[in-house]
């Protein structure tokens, strides 16, 4: 017990996903004999790891170590395969009919990292406001699988209707709740589903799973930082299949699926730290480990979705902090000249795109530096001649495009609210990728929002800065900032024009 709040931690959703069923959908436990140590966290899910030669400027050190707080994994737990098991914090001492509402967190980490147990994420701090502020809610986070366990492609992976493991993961984990919510006093016609860049594009792929048919496991969504990743098909990544399965020594095997059951876990691991990933260059675009179109959890490539796809008919809360691109930039930072970015874009983030559209980008976003992000800094934070250009591109191309489409397609029919973090400043970096969750897990007034829209569908109370739902007339955004005026409502407009062009290319031109 901590406060007014209980934990227990640990508990295994599904089966180990171990032996034979490595590589196979989840099988959602359905019953428990014994006692389960719920004191604990759980066993972390195997991460990946990378190398990056990038060298970082010293003078953005300091707040990288700050930012290590909400992205370092928890030191103290062991990785597994064993790794399917859930957290719950819950008011202490409530009774088991007390039918509380339940936020349901999905971690980030570019599907190649993060878990339940990162000491960022425990979920104390927004029950015990959410009791404060007399709204109280259950929170529940889940693991799921990472990188070559969550996520391979190929055609094999394919065709046996594996794809997306990761995200069957965190469906089976809704499906738990919703048989085992009750017994912890929640309520599970209550869920809402919230998570942040890889958990927030896992939201919003759940939103359009069965052609939006939420099966009634949630009936609102909370996205910071991720909607639809600019990816194609799962046999796309057939190379990196072929490698997994060379580098384990499956290559002769007939069945090499079945073969990369057997080898030793490290061994996965280690195919997978030699692979592609988002720390290194090519940054955002060069991680195989990533929803793609499987035909069955994911029907079409998901930027497809968010053009024609189904979603469910639920209110949802989305928005993204100023700098989203500045982090991950620092990767690309040997792009020094406009000849290399126009070569760049047009290889890895808009393959086969023509030469007008690359060029039509760089002139929508051109070489200034006091045009690029971090935003409003001036000519300061210009690490190399193409950074900030590079970073607002980004940040746009894979955040502020695909959201503002997402928000334009669906705010006619069904409540959204937009938000935009302007607070926590990183020295080089901004208001840059994740700075929104000190906030949210502080708690700060983002969890107040937060725990009312989860207990109310209405992020607004009695008092303070009404926050207006989102439409494409007035643009309505509530914007949090640091200074003066920590909270103001704002039109959504910022490179509204470059926004547009980059969703549309990245839709025709998907990598």
């Amino acid at each position: 017990m901590e406060g007014g709040t209980e934990k227990f931690l640990g508990i295994p959703y599904a089966q180990p996903p171990i032996g034979d069923l490595r590589l196979r959908l989840p099988q959602l436990r359905s019953s428990y004999s014994g006692t389960i140590n719920a004191t604990t966290y759980g066993d972390q899910c195997y991460q990946q790891s990378s190398s990056s030669s990038t060298s970082v400027p010293p003078q953005i050190v300091a707040g990288l170590v700050s930012m290590n707080a909400v992205f370092a994994a928890n030191p103290d737990v062991p990785y597994s395969e064993d790794c399917l098991n859930l957290n719950i914090i819950r008011p202490a001492n409530i009774s088991a009919d007390a039918q509380l509402p339940v936020l349901f967190w999905i971690y980030g980490g570019g599907f190649t990292k993060g878990s339940n147990a990162m000491l960022a994420y425990n979920g104390t701090a927004i029950v015990q406001r959410s009791i404060d502020i007399g709204e109280p809610v259950i929170f529940v986070a889940v693991n799921y699988r990472l990188h070559v366990f969550g996520f391979l492609g190929g055609k094999e992976v394919k065709d046996a209707g594996l794809g997306n493991l990761g995200l069957h993961d965190q469906r089976a984990a809704l499906r738990w709740v919703q048989n085992f919510i009750p017994s912890f006093g929640g309520d599970p016609s209550k869920v809402t589903i919230w998570g942040e860049s890889a958990g927030s594009s896992s939201v919003f792929l759940h939103m359009f799973a069965n052609n939006g048919n939420t099966e009634g496991l949630f009936r609102a969504a909370i996205m910071n930082s991720g909607t639809a990743t600019p990816t194609k098909d799962v046999t796309e990544v057939q190379g990196e299949y072929d490698f997994v399965v060379q580098q384990v020594g499956c290559s002769g095997a007939s069945d090499t699926l079945a073969c990369l059951r057997t080898v030793p876990a490290v061994s996965l691991v280690a195919a997978a730290n030699n692979s592609g990933s988002l720390n290194g260059y090519p940054a955002l675009g060069g991680s195989p480990f990533q929803p793609r179109a499987d035909g069955v959890f994911v029907s079409q490539p998901p930027r497809q979705l968010a053009v024609n796809g189904k979603a469910a008919n639920i209110p949802f809360i989305i928005g993204d902090v100023q700098d989203e691109g500045t982090l991950f930039s620092l990767f690309n930072m040997n792009i020094t000249t406009e000849e290399q970015l126009a070569n760049y874009l047009r290889t890895y983030w808009y393959p086969g795109a023509p030469s007008r559209d690359i060029q039509m980008v760089l002139k929508l976003y051109p070489a200034d530096p006091e045009a690029g992000s971090p935003f409003g800094t001036g000519s300061a934070n210009a690490f190399s001649p193409q950074y900030k250009r590079i970073a607002a591109i980004q940040g746009d191309s894979f955040f502020q495009a695909p959201r503002r489409n997402f928000l334009a397609r669906f705010s006619s029919r069904q409540a959204t609210y937009n938000f935009l973090s302007a607070r926590k400043f990183i020295e080089g970096l901004g208001y840059t990728h994740g700075t929104d969750l000190f906030n949210a897990f502080g708690p700060g007034d983002m969890t107040d929002y937060f725990i009312r829209f989860t207990h109310n569908l209405n992020p607004n109370g009695h008092s303070g800065v009404h926050w207006p739902p989102f439409n494409t007339h007035s643009r309505s955004t509530l914007q949090f900032n640091d200074g003066a005026t920590p909270l103001n409502v704002t039109r959504d407009t910022q490179r509204l024009e470059g926004t547009n062009v980059l969703f549309d290319l990245s839709v025709k031109f998907p990598y």
